[in-house]
């Protein structure tokens, strides 16, 4: 199983699941608003899609 890697307001951050990754984002991103909702949403949806390394900024 591939670790994920997620990069948020530049702090770095592993994961031993997609799974783990995804619920924390998700969780972030239905507690916020604005461009830090915006940073969590990018991040998820890139987990949605199957990458393993993902970040804040947009495609």
């Amino acid at each position: 199983m591939n670790k994920i890697t997620t990069v948020c307001y530049g702090k770095e951050d592993e994961w031993n699941s997609r799974k783990e990754a995804e619920a924390f984002f998700l969780e972030a991103m239905m507690g916020s608003d604005g461009s830090e909702r915006d940073r969590y949403t990018n991040i998820y949806i890139k987990l949605q899609m199957g990458m393993d390394f993902c970040t804040d900024d947009e495609y």
